[in-house]
């Protein structure tokens, strides 16, 4: 069989359609329909019928799809170690979804180790949608991306941190230096920012100890909360412990432990699976875990002044 076929093949089982197959081909939609006319009578299968605007798998696409992947990758591989990827002449980009805090913390980091050896590879970042990871990485749609949410599939990830979180509250809280108890943590009013991607791990924990909560302010930005909780004095928030007590630092806010078990959040680096510049992707993916790993963050960027106080 053409390997060309293939790629066709693989490519539409990635992007589920014939148009994004053919962009990340570099060919016409015709071209890949009639990749695709020759591959359903090669395999004498429909391969993939239409639903609405997406192209859904037969069960014997499904069945061939890790196979004719597996054999792609291991030629783009070999040919990429012959044409020998140089980071130094790389114009690609790459996608990566990090949500807020990774951003500011870590992409400093990434962005410098990327540039040091890749001055011309360009790095775009993703908004992060924990929901969407597993279609994204599945379709090339984002290159990697860095979160503590489990993301099913068969995707390479690597630990990169392991991260506690704590209990941020204002100096003058009236629970600040007390020790609270889970009771007093279950009557505060609480503050939680909508796009924590731990935050699904606190709340599994608090439900492990009978506790629901239902938060009096929901924010967008973590950057929000420093103001919002000294602004008050009356707010508590339940975050990442690194992160708070880096803003202790500029802020009139104290971090007070969990008043629950909860085990530390597991913050992963996960690698799409399709094929395409795959030495590229490798050298990245590599580049990126060494960055964020070497990096303690640069979260005091959330800083006040001495009006705070």
């Amino acid at each position: 069989m053409d390997l060309n076929l293939i790629r066709v093949f693989v490519a539409i089982a990635e992007t589920r359609s014939l148009t994004a197959a053919a962009s990340r081909l570099f060919v016409t939609q015709p071209a890949v329909s009639q990749a695709l006319a020759r591959l359903r009578r090669e395999l004498d299968d429909p391969l993939f019928t239409r639903v609405g605007r997406t192209m859904v798998a037969t069960p014997l696409a499904e069945s061939v799809y890790p196979g004719f992947r597996e054999a792609v990758s291991s030629v783009d591989r070999t040919l990429d170690a012959v044409h020998r990827f140089d980071p130094a002449s790389s114009d690609r980009l790459f996608r990566i979804a990090m949500s807020e805090l990774g951003e500011i913390g870590w992409l400093p980091a990434v962005v410098g180790a990327v540039r040091a050896k890749a001055p011309r590879m360009r790095i775009e970042v993703v908004p992060m949608d924990a929901d969407a990871l597993p279609e994204w990485l599945g379709r090339g749609t984002v290159d990697l991306a860095i979160t503590p949410s489990p993301v099913p599939g068969r995707f390479e990830r690597v630990l990169l941190k392991s991260q506690a979180y704590g209990v941020v509250l204002s100096r003058r809280h009236p629970l600040a230096g007390t020790g609270m108890s889970l009771e007093e943590y279950a009557a505060a009013a609480h503050a939680v920012v909508t796009g924590d991607s731990g935050a699904p791990a606190v709340t599994l924990a608090l439900r492990a100890q009978g506790v629901e909560i239902e938060p009096r302010v929901a924010l967008n930005q973590f950057a929000s909360l420093p103001p919002l909780l000294t602004a008050g004095h009356d707010l508590v928030a339940t975050m990442p412990d690194s992160v708070a007590e880096g803003w202790t630092h500029s802020w009139p806010l104290v971090v007070e432990p969990l008043p629950f078990e909860m085990a530390p959040v597991q913050v992963r680096l996960y690698r799409r699976s399709t094929t395409q510049h795959a030495a590229a992707l490798d050298w990245l993916f590599d580049v990126v875990a060494r960055a964020v790993r070497g990096s303690s963050g640069r979260f005091q960027v959330i800083h006040g002044d001495a009006a705070a106080s």
